[in-house]
This record gives structure tokens, C-alpha cells and sequence, in this order.
């Protein structure tokens, strides 16, 4: 009797771990789009944020490469005569960029991740943005910051590109778990 309670246990227990690895592959299934998760970073908070989300997604992972990569005092936000300053500072600063090219109408959802420079998105995500063309593409913003909130970046991208379509965007300065669940959701 004890062993064919032991053998029915085995069972279960065997059928709940089946059925526990099913829901898994269940919910990391890919929505069926074409995802590309484009991001700017110089170092490597933002670049962490947007490979989870590709993970997650089943996305591309495409870096915005600037021509002329960014030092460190180049991002010296203290120094008004700054590299970045300078940018931030002049409203239609466009710095070229580098890197592969990137064809928008082989993707459904784009994801563009950048940290939060002067309560907006560093000047060469204005350069990816305008260098091609995402009219009526959806973009889903993301962002990572040392005290900032997304709103002001998402705004201003509003304004300046009316014709993307803008879904939700979300500051990631969380776990990357986090990350990568809510992409999921907001890839649907």
C-alpha cells in the first residue's frame, strides 16, 4: 500500500512540474511582432535596461552609436562648456551617429531606451529619430535615471514627432526582472 501511494505522489509531483514548465513557455512566448529595442548609452546603465528587454521580447538589440563617442568629460554635467552641456543646451543640436543602419519598416514595435540628460533624451536619439523615417511606427520609450522622471523626455518626443504613434514609456531604475516583464506587456 505505502508504494503505490509513494508511486502516485511521484506522479503528481511530476505532472505539477510539467505542468509549472509549460506556464512558463507559455508567458515567455513571442507576440509574433517584429521588436527592435533601440537605445542610447554611454555607461551602460541604459545598455543593461534594453538587453533584458530584447531578451524578454525576442526584440533586436540595436545600439545609437555616435560618430564621436562620448568621454567622461564630455558628460560633465557640472561643466557648462561640457560636450553634453553644449548639446542639451542648443535645442536643434543633431550629433551625427555612427554604426549600422537601420531599416524601420522591418519592425512593428520599437522600443528607443536612453538615460534622462536635463529632464530630456540625450540629442542623439533626436538624430536616430529624424535620420529615418518611423512615421506611424509605435514607439515605446524607455529610460533610466539618477533622479529624473521619463515625463519631460516623453513630451518633448511627442512634440517633435507627431506622427510616431506613442504608446506608454516607463523609467527602468528597478530590477531588470521588472524590466523585462513590463516590456512584454507593453509589446502586446
Amino acid at each position: 500500500m505505502k508504494h503505490i501511494i509513494l508511486i502516485i505522489m511521484s506522479l503528481i509531483g511530476f505532472s505539477g512540474a510539467a505542468n509549472a514548465q509549460q506556464q512558463v513557455t507559455d508567458t515567455n512566448a513571442s507576440s509574433g511582432k517584429k521588436i527592435l529595442v533601440a537605445y542610447f548609452s554611454c555607461t551602460g546603465t541604459t545598455e543593461k535596461v534594453a538587453d533584458v528587454i530584447a531578451k524578454a521580447t525576442g526584440g533586436k538589440l540595436y545600439r545609437i552609436t555616435p560618430a564621436k563617442a562620448y568621454t567622461s568629460a564630455d558628460l560633465d554635467w557640472n561643466n557648462k562648456k561640457s560636450r553634453s552641456s553644449v548639446e542639451m543646451t542648443t535645442e536643434n543640436s543633431r550629433p551625427e551617429l555612427g554604426g549600422e543602419s537601420v531599416i524601420p519598416n522591418d519592425y512593428d514595435v520599437i522600443f528607443v531606451g536612453y538615460p534622462i540628460w536635463w529632464d530630456l533624451c540625450p540629442r542623439p536619439v533626436n538624430t536616430f529619430l529624424e535620420k529615418y523615417d518611423f512615421s506611424g511606427k509605435t514607439i515605446i520609450p524607455f529610460a533610466t535615471s539618477g533622479g529624473s522622471s521619463i515625463t519631460g523626455s516623453v513630451k518633448q518626443l511627442k512634440k517633435l514627432y507627431p506622427k510616431i504613434v506613442w504608446k506608454e514609456g516607463r523609467l527602468l531604475n528597478g530590477s531588470v526582472k521588472q524590466a523585462g516583464e513590463w516590456a512584454k506587456q507593453a509589446s502586446k
